[in-house]
């Protein structure tokens, strides 16, 4: 196997075969969030640690930020598709296994143009984890490239509805 972060699964099977993902929150210095999906279990470890898990095929939006003394060093969004056992996952941090990364987007202007995203999405009147992942795909694309997104419009919705109907 090499040592890239796509992984066929040889591990031993996760127990509750959910993806985990842990959560700090430093006021200040350190804060990680989901800012949506369908949470299936939500374990505090500390007052700063949580540990959110979610079912295969769930999808979630997972933004990380940190800074120091002087400001911003880092920040990010993931919008992610939990996986299966037997599926092929992309490692990400914080985030075990994996999973199927639909965007991924750095820095606070791009990160701050996806969740005016998905804002948009919410406020077409669709959860955003029912959106089509093509979707957050295409905003990756659009975003990476300097370009806007289309909008997501409940007639897209529909036709993705019927797609994944059709699909099985």
């Amino acid at each position: 196997m090499t040592d890239s972060p796509t992984h066929q699964r040889h591990d031993p099977p996760r127990p509750d075969n959910m993806t985990h993902v842990q959560l700090t929150w430093i006021e200040k210095r350190i804060e990680h969030w989901i800012r949506f999906g369908r949470i299936a279990k939500d374990e505090i470890l500390d007052r700063r640690r949580r540990i959110i898990s979610f079912r295969p095929g769930a999808v979630f939006a997972f933004v990380r930020w940190a800074a120091n003394d002087y400001g911003t060093i880092s920040s990010r969004i993931d919008i992610v598709r939990a996986v299966r056992a037997s599926e092929p996952f992309t490692t990400l941090p914080f985030v075990q296994p994996g999973g199927d990364i639909l965007l991924t987007i750095e820095g606070w202007p791009k990160v701050s143009q996806v969740l005016a995203h998905i804002d948009a999405v919410d406020g077409a009147g669709v959860d955003p984890c029912d959106a089509a992942p093509d979707h957050w795909r295409h905003v990756h694309n659009r975003i990476a490239a300097g370009q806007l997104p289309r909008a997501y419009t409940m007639e897209r919705h529909r036709a993705w509805l019927k797609r994944r109907e059709i699909e099985g």
